[in-house]
């Protein structure tokens, strides 16, 4: 119970602070967003919460409201928006989910939260991580930062989705459970930083002609996860 608590006070202490200050750039890109195509700025979706309680899920609108389509999407998308693209890339548009984490809907660090449907498909699988609120950031989620980039790249990419990524991020996060603590909470939450600032410096590097250093990855794998990629380029 101890655990719980301290778990939820850094949840609160850390959400507020950076939901304080990212909240100029929120306004910044709420007023780009309206701007760039017409509809609200933010956009809202069901998601599936700790004990399958559904919650209203916030993110900056990256899409054109008027149209309907499928409900994942991989690469680029005609229904994503200019200003959408980018705050895709760099995961801005997830930033008012810090408010989804002050409500109590999600912590900072958790299994990410799905559509209820893909619940309902994986129900086993996801009846054990939804023991606990769903995050924002976990392993699974930093071994697939660039995911609709790899999946655009897919013949059948839901297929692969849902047969290959959607188990392996299963198993990333239950393993994840399995041995967490606050402090392993912090490590993660330091190597999602870490990752976006070398997206950032990717792309500042690309516009400039020069390249990202090889041996240093946006992304953050598992041991596991490393000698599995190895071998499969074998």
């Amino acid at each position: 119970m101890g655990g719980y608590v301290f778990k939820r006070s850094v949840d609160i202490v850390f959400a507020g602070l950076l939901l304080i200050a990212a909240f100029p750039f929120l306004i910044f890109a709420a007023i780009l967003t309206k701007l760039d195509s017409p509809g609200p700025a933010l956009f809202r979706q069901l998601r599936m919460g700790r004990g399958f309680r559904s919650f209203e899920l916030l993110k900056l609108r990256t899409m054109i409201s008027s149209r309907g389509g499928p409900a994942y999407t991989f690469g680029d998308d005609p229904r994503i928006t200019r200003i959408g693209c980018w705050l895709r890339r760099y995961k801005f548009d997830e930033l008012p989910q810090l408010w989804n984490v002050l409500r109590g809907d999600m912590s900072l660090v958790g299994p990410r939260p799905v559509i209820p449907e893909l619940t309902e498909e994986f129900k086993h699988d996801y009846g054990l991580l939804l023991a606990v609120r769903p995050g924002l950031t976990d392993p699974a989620t930093l071994k697939y930062c660039r995911e609709s980039e790899f999946l655009a790249l897919i013949p059948d990419p839901l297929h692969y989705f849902k047969t290959v990524v959607t188990p392996d991020k299963l198993r990333l996060s239950q393993d994840y459970l399995e041995r967490a603590t606050v402090a392993s909470d912090l490590v993660v939450m330091a190597g999602t930083a870490l990752a976006l600032v070398a997206l950032l410096c990717q792309s500042w590097l690309g516009h400039l002609g020069l390249r990202w250093p090889r041996r240093v990855s946006p992304t953050l794998f598992s041991g596991n996860s490393r000698k599995k990629e190895a071998a499969a380029q074998d």
